[in-house]
């Protein structure tokens, strides 16, 4: 839930009544303050921010506005609050120049920034863990009880995963099987090897490229659109009405879109696979004479089963981490619009560096177990 700045008062010593604010006075947490202040008016004669643990332009703007109207004493401010106040210059009492921020030599700086970074991976690397466990609570119960799944979710998930983009995964994995089949002959053509490029289009698009591109395309069509989705309902605190009448947003939210991924991207990468070898063998057609057909049978026979087990084992990995990776982004949205932009780009670039790591280490897992 988001925390929204509140304030209390309390009467001193001296007879005064202060106000004293809490929480955060950035715009998105500042909700009716300034209405429910101008309720309290005339009952206290001082304002205390030492509670105040953030603020921005818009929190110092209400501060200035009641203090000015009402004359009103303004203690504790932190630094910040001072030099809005100076910005913004709408406290006439408050002439007094801010001292700027002392800056560090460069060195401590950029071992600070790289101290921060890291702790900040950390956390993020904390939070995602703990957004896996959650995810697995969520499958365990909805095994348990299969009628908690959200069956309509699911299909219309599965459907803007796989159906949807089957045009552009076709039409890409094409492409690539004309580039792998026309850059391998010419190269191999030094040697006197062309025909050994049915060899090299037909294991690098089944064994490889088909599901790596796949993976690459789905995180950038729809693990983005999960971590928008998800980010906007955030945003919008749909997410906390679902929690507050009593939905799981796990359930509802992320296990249809984490199912849905997992359910198709191995679809999607054989589908890429086949496309990719058609290319090949409608370039080699022309280019290097090689008939369609010809082109195809032999593919069956030099390409073995493993590298097709091998696309199968790798896909649907790739879609638990593209569609967590968006589900996560879109979960940790809590400010503004202009976050929702960032979560979603963070999103896929996670799953895409994830995934091609993934890969690399699957590569020399398959290549020890003897599937070479």
């Amino acid at each position: 839930m988001r925390d929204w700045a509140d304030f209390s008062l309390s009467e001193n010593d001296d007879g005064a009544t202060t106000l004293a604010l809490k929480g955060s006075l950035r715009v998105h947490a500042l909700g009716d303050l300034d209405r429910r202040i101008s309720q309290r008016r005339g009952q206290f004669t001082r304002i205390d921010m030492s509670g105040v643990t953030d603020i921005d332009t818009s929190g110092a703007w209400i501060v200035m506005s009641h203090a000015r109207e009402h004359g009103l004493e303004i203690v504790g401010e932190s630094d910040m609050a001072k030099r809005l106040f100076t910005a913004i210059g709408r406290i006439e009492d408050h002439t007094e120049k801010a001292e700027p921020l002392p800056r560090s030599n460069i060195i401590i700086r950029s071992i600070a920034e790289l101290g921060e970074v890291v702790i900040n991976w950390g956390h993020g690397f904390l939070r995602s863990v703990a957004f896996f466990g959650a995810l697995v609570s969520a499958f365990g119960r909805t095994i348990r009880r299969p009628s908690r799944l959200r069956g309509t979710a699911l299909v219309h998930h599965m459907q803007h995963v796989g159906v949807n983009s089957l045009w552009i995964v076709g039409l890409m994995s094409f492409l690539i099987g004309i580039v792998i089949a026309q850059q391998g002959a010419v190269q191999l053509q030094q040697f006197g090897a062309e025909i050994y490029t049915i060899n090299l289009t037909g294991r690098l698009s089944l064994r490889e490229l088909g599901v790596l591109m796949t993976a690459i395309m789905v995180a950038g069509r729809s693990g983005s659109a999960f971590a928008a989705q998800i980010g906007t309902m955030k945003l919008t605190e749909e997410v906390d009405a679902m929690r507050t009448i009593g939905v799981d947003p796990m359930e509802s939210l992320v296990v249809p879109r984490v199912l849905a991924a997992m359910i198709m991207m191995p679809l999607l990468g054989f589908y890429s696979s086949v496309l990719a070898i058609i290319g090949g063998a409608f370039i080699s057609n022309f280019a290097l004479d090689i008939p369609f057909l010809t082109f195809l049978q032999r593919t069956q026979e030099v390409v073995p089963i493993s590298d097709v087990w091998i696309s199968l084992i790798k896909a649907p990995f790739f879609a638990l981490i593209i569609a967590l990776a968006g589900c996560y982004q879109g979960m940790q949205v809590d400010t503004n619009a202009e976050e929702v932009g960032a979560r979603t780009t963070q999103a896929v670039v996670t799953a895409i560096f994830t995934v091609i790591v993934l890969d690399a280490f699957f590569a020399v897992f398959f290549t020890k177990i003897g599937w070479k």
